[in-house]
């Protein structure tokens, strides 16, 4: 039968090739779970994501997280699995949340949110005082689209920040530093290949050596 021959019916959904990224340490630890393999879509490697919860270890138990432009997820759901309070999920693919959704009931996780929005519409409905108060964000946006900028001042002036916050901001190293918010102090820096990696604390406060 001729492709233009097929009997007639309800449209098949849409497939994607699937990637895969593993949990690395707590509660889920060794966990594979997919995600949709969509152009643009980089999972922070393992080494990294390692690096960056060596850092972190002290800080996640207890920490109400965003993911703002979740992709994976791989950062968010690493958090929870390291004992994070919650976490809030933002990515504007369906294909993305909806697989986030499916991944989190796999896992029986009850204390995440995923929210299917552009982050930057999702920052700017926000209504200042009134919204939940993140301790620990991660920031991984699309590359050489400029949206660390404005997440940055959005998430000040929208006062989504906890007291000493930590902002975990991942992008191309030829990007070098962006204008971030004066209280946010750099605490921690690593380049890996083309992508470089940065924590901060508003506020000013260090963490220990």
């Amino acid at each position: 039968m001729g492709r233009h021959n097929r009997p007639r019916g309800r449209a098949k959904p849409a497939t994607f090739e699937e990637g895969e990224l593993r949990i690395i340490a707590g509660e889920w630890r060794g966990r594979r779970l997919n995600f949709p393999a969509l152009q643009g879509l980089r999972p922070t490697p393992d080494r990294v994501r390692e690096t960056l919860f060596n850092w972190l270890q002290a800080y996640v138990p207890g920490a109400r997280c965003l993911d703002l432009f979740a992709g994976s997820g791989a950062l968010g759901l690493e958090a929870l699995s390291r004992g994070a309070l919650s976490a809030t999920f933002v990515d504007n693919s369906p294909a993305v949340t909806r697989q986030l959704r499916d991944n989190l009931q796999r896992l029986n996780a009850r204390n995440a949110e995923v929210v299917e929005a552009a982050a930057m519409d999702w920052l700017l409905q926000r209504q200042t005082d009134l919204e939940a108060r993140y301790d620990l964000v991660f920031l991984d946006p699309p590359f050489r689209c400029d949206l660390l900028p404005l997440a940055c001042e959005l998430l000040e002036s929208r006062n989504l920040l906890a007291d000493q916050a930590l902002i975990y901001i991942e992008a191309e190293s030829e990007l070098g530093l962006p204008r971030l918010p004066e209280s946010w102090k750099e605490l921690r820096s690593k380049t890996a290949g083309q992508v470089s990696y940065r924590l901060f604390i508003r506020e000013g406060e260090s963490l220990p050596q």
